[in-house]
């Protein structure tokens, strides 16, 4: 039997970059499906925290830094400033994407306002990176597998390159952030349960 299909398979089937993410919750999908969306930076503060180191050169270079708006979530600030939500299955899976020169401090990102206008993106020195939150249902209705994926395809050799040296700089951050996302989002599943479930 094959590999289950994604979204993610959907609108990134090839990709150049990729980091994977899981974490078990004793929560039911509904309740973690809701938390994905939900959870703010309270409950995940080394996000904001580098959020702000990342921001200091646009700020240096006279640019205007996409703050959090208060009680905003993670998931509203990332569809605000730039991702845009490409699909999604109810209690199943989430998928955002985004387009930009990521290895620009002060890179340009063009607006994706819709999920064809994504698949359909090939201008050249850009890179296309597109997250998903999945789930899988636990034996015995004991929980949950959420896993995140982030996917990052290039749009021409010299892009790729590019990114390569910024992805070399930044992974490690990059992975301590989608850890701690993955365990805001259990805490908040998990605080949300019915007693005794």
């Amino acid at each position: 039997m094959g590999a289950v299909l994604t979204l993610l398979d959907h609108f990134m089937p090839i990709y150049h970059f990729n980091e994977i993410h899981a974490i078990t919750v004793r929560a039911n999908a509904s309740r973690v499906f809701n938390a994905i969306e939900d959870t703010t930076p309270a409950e995940a503060p080394l996000f904001r925290l580098l959020l702000r180191i990342r921001s200091l050169p646009r700020i240096a270079a006279g640019r205007k830094a996409a703050r959090f708006r208060d009680s905003e979530s993670i998931f509203g600030w990332a569809t605000r400033v730039g991702f845009v939500l490409l699909a999604e299955q109810a209690d199943r899976e989430r998928v955002l994407g985004w387009v930009g020169q990521f290895w620009k401090l002060a890179g340009s990102s063009p607006r994706i306002t819709n999920p064809q206008h994504f698949l359909e993106f090939d201008r050249p020195d850009y890179a296309k990176a597109t997250l998903n939150f999945c789930l899988t249902e636990l034996p015995h209705h004991t929980g949950v597998r959420l896993t995140t994926e982030t996917r990052v395809y290039a749009t021409d050799p010299l892009a790729r390159k590019k990114f390569a040296a910024y992805w070399r700089l930044i992974r490690g951050g990059s992975a301590l952030v989608r850890r701690e996302w993955l365990r805001a989002i259990r805490g908040r599943a998990e605080a949300q349960r019915t007693p005794g479930r």
